[in-house]
């Protein structure tokens, strides 16, 4: 069996518009004596994406401004309770409020998702291979609640590099008996994982994942594999 390892990247400091964020790991690896292997996977919280690309806007602090943001940032409102949405955003993400964050914003703004979280990745990993010298996978967070579930999770925005579905149809269980419905949601598992390390208010936005099958590695998206289509939904 397989020892997984979550290594936080300590020191990286506050984001904001147009850090490059490559370097602010690169740094802090280098201030805690950390390196990347091949085969690691680098968590990147969805935040720290989103402030280095510019997705922050003005925010007055009214529930009224509110309800506009979600709504401009939302292909469709499924539920509406007072100032709650439960909201379709345009990457196809189903989440309260089209996932704008207030936590750890400034003064007066407010955090929208990334634009393309999975192409995000790519870049990302692509950096990572020109400046290390070494072949990781990219998963991008985000903090989402499930439906009919207390509490909240991390889940997988975007990713490259790792199979965001870990596909057992047709392979047997121990007993032998045939798989016919078993998808595993590996990158949102280890989103989850991630997490625990990371924590809220440490302002630690990177880890180290180390230990993954090599399985799990390989082609796939956030996007084009993880988000239910229409059509395989029976709740909306």
């Amino acid at each position: 069996m397989n020892e997984l390892r979550i290594i936080p990247v300590p020191g990286v400091g506050k984001i904001v518009n147009g850090d490059d964020l490559m370097s602010l790991l690169v740094t802090a690896l280098d201030a805690a004596s950390l390196s990347l292997l091949d085969g690691d996977l680098i968590i990147v919280t969805s935040k720290v994406v989103s402030k280095a690309e510019g997705q922050v806007v003005a925010f007055d602090g009214s529930e009224e401004h509110k309800v506009r943001l979600v709504e401009q940032e939302s292909k469709r409102v499924l539920r509406r309770r007072g100032p709650l949405r439960i909201t379709e955003s345009r990457h196809g993400f189903v989440s309260a409020n089209a996932g704008i964050d207030l936590s750890n914003a400034d003064e007066g703004t407010a955090v929208l998702l990334p634009k393309d979280p999975d192409r995000s990745a790519r870049r990302f990993r692509a950096e990572i291979r020109q400046r290390r010298d070494v072949d990781v996978a990219v998963i991008i967070t985000d903090t989402f609640g499930r439906v009919w579930r207390n509490g909240v999770t991390d889940v997988a925005l975007g990713s490259a590099g790792i199979v965001p579905i870990l596909d057992l149809r047709g392979t047997t269980d121990a007993n032998g008996r045939q798989l016919e419905a078993t998808e595993i949601a590996i990158a949102d598992e280890i989103a989850g994982a991630a997490n625990l390390v990371l924590g809220k208010a440490e302002g630690t936005p990177f880890a180290i994942v180390r230990g993954l099958d090599p399985l799990y590695f390989g082609d796939g998206s956030i996007s084009g594999d993880i988000i239910r289509s229409p059509f395989d939904d029976l709740f909306r």
